[in-house]
C-alpha cells in the first residue's frame, strides 16, 4: 500500500496554486517536490504503479513540469534521478526552463542494497568514483549545455544522498566556469556532529583543535608534494563564485554540522588565525587520515567554498522528520538565512 508521503494531494504543497517564481519559498518549495517526484517514480517502478495508479506525475506536473528524463543506475536499474521541462511557455522571469532533481537513499527492497553501498563510498570518500556520479555529472553538463545554448536558466535540486551527487555535479560545472543554481536538501557532512554540543565554549575549542589538526596534516601531505599543494588551493579557490543553496535542520545529525562549519571560518577570521582554518576548510579530517594511513587523494564532497545556508529552526517531531524533504514546502516554517563567500 502507498504511504500517504507519496500521494501528492494529500503531502504536497498543494497551497502552490500560483507560483511566484521570485519569492525565495515558493522555489524552495518547487524544488523540493521536484525532489520527491524522483522518489515516488522509484516508488511506483518497484511497486508497478503505472498510468492512472502511478503516483509520480502529480509533483510535477502541478507546477506545469513535464517528465523529460529518467536517470536509471546501472547497477540495479533504479531511477535515481530525472530531467523536468517546464511547460510554460517563456518561461516566466526567475523560473527554470529545466531542472536536474537526485533522490537520495530509498528503503525499499530493490534499491537498499545499491543505496547503501554508495552511502559507503561517500564515507569512505568515494562517491566521486561511482557511476551513478558519473550519469549525474553528464546530465548535469547536458543540462548546462542546454541552459547556454537557449540563454534560459536551469537547476540542480538533491536531497541526502542526492545532494551529495548534485554538490559533485555542480564542483565539476563550477570547474569548467558554469555555475548552477543549486537547492541541496539535508545534505551529509561527514563529520561527528559538534554542532549539537550545546556548552559553547567547548564547542568551540573541539572546533578550533581540529582546524589546526587538520590543517597539520594537509601541510604535511603537501610539504611532499608542492605542487599539488597549489593546484588544490586554486581548484578550491576556483569554485568560490559557486552559490548552493543548502537547506538543513539543526536537528538532523547527518547535516547540522554545516551550520558549524561555516560560522566556525568567520569566527577563526575574527580571532586573527583565519589563515588556519583556510587550509583546515578544504579539507576533511577523515580523509587525511585516510589519506596518511592508505596513501592517495580522498576526494571530501561534502566541503563547499562558498554557500547560501537557510537553517529550519521551527520544532521537528524526530530525527526522520528532521532529515525529511517533506519539511522543506510546509507554509510558515521559520528560517535563518545566510550567506558565506569564501575569500583566498
Amino acid at each position: 500500500m502507498a504511504s500517504e508521503k507519496s500521494n501528492f494531494p494529500i503531502s504536497g504543497p498543494i497551497h502552490l496554486t500560483q507560483v511566484d517564481w521570485g519569492c525565495p519559498n515558493h522555489r524552495r518549495s518547487v524544488a523540493a517536490s521536484l525532489v520527491e517526484g524522483v522518489y515516488v517514480l522509484e516508488s511506483d517502478r518497484q511497486e508497478r504503479r503505472v498510468g492512472d495508479e502511478a503516483l509520480a506525475p502529480p509533483w510535477w506536473e502541478f507546477f506545469r513540469f513535464r517528465l523529460l528524463t529518467r536517470l536509471v543506475d546501472d547497477a540495479d536499474s533504479s531511477i535515481f534521478g530525472a530531467v523536468y521541462e517546464l511547460t510554460e511557455p517563456g518561461p516566466p522571469a526567475g523560473a527554470p526552463s529545466r531542472v536536474l532533481a537526485l533522490r537520495g537513499t530509498l528503503t525499499k527492497p530493490d534499491t537498499i542494497s545499491r543505496d547503501l553501498e554508495l552511502d559507503l563510498h561517500f564515507l569512505r570518500h568515494g562517491l566521486h568514483a561511482t557511476s551513478r556520479c558519473a550519469a549525474a555529472v553528464q546530465a548535469a553538463r547536458d543540462l548546462a549545455h542546454h541552459g547556454r545554448r537557449s540563454g534560459s536558466t536551469v537547476w540542480l535540486a538533491g536531497h541526502s544522498l542526492g545532494s551529495t551527487l548534485a554538490t559533485l555535479a555542480g564542483k565539476a560545472m563550477a570547474k569548467e566556469g558554469i555555475f548552477l543554481e543549486s537547492f541541496l536538501f539535508n545534505p551529509p557532512f561527514i563529520s561527528a556532529p559538534v554542532d549539537r554540543i550545546k556548552d559553547r565554549k567547548l564547542k568551540h575549542g573541539l572546533r578550533v583543535a581540529g582546524s589546526f589538526v587538520a590543517a597539520g596534516l594537509a601541510l604535511a601531505a603537501q610539504a611532499r608534494a608542492p605542487a599539488a599543494r597549489t593546484g588544490e588551493e586554486s581548484a578550491f579557490a576556483a569554485l568560490a563564485p559557486w552559490v548552493p543553496r543548502l537547506f538543513v535542520n539543526p536537528a538532523d545529525l547527518l547535516c547540522c554540522e554545516y551550520v558549524g562549519y561555516f560560522e566556525h571560518r568567520e569566527k577563526m577570521d575574527e580571532l586573527g588565525i583565519g589563515h588556519v582554518e583556510r587550509i583546515a576548510t578544504r579539507h576533511s579530517l577523515g580523509g587525511l587520515l585516510l589519506g596518511a594511513i592508505y596513501g592517495g587523494d580522498y576526494h571530501a564532497a561534502h566541503l563547499l567554498p562558498s554557500a547560501e545556508l537557510t537553517v529550519n529552526l521551527g520544532p521537528t517531531t524526530d530525527a526522520h522528520a528532521a532529515h525529511g524533504i517533506h519539511q522543506w514546502w510546509c507554509p510558515g516554517l521559520t528560517l535563518k538565512r545566510s550567506v558565506h563567500l569564501y575569500t583566498a
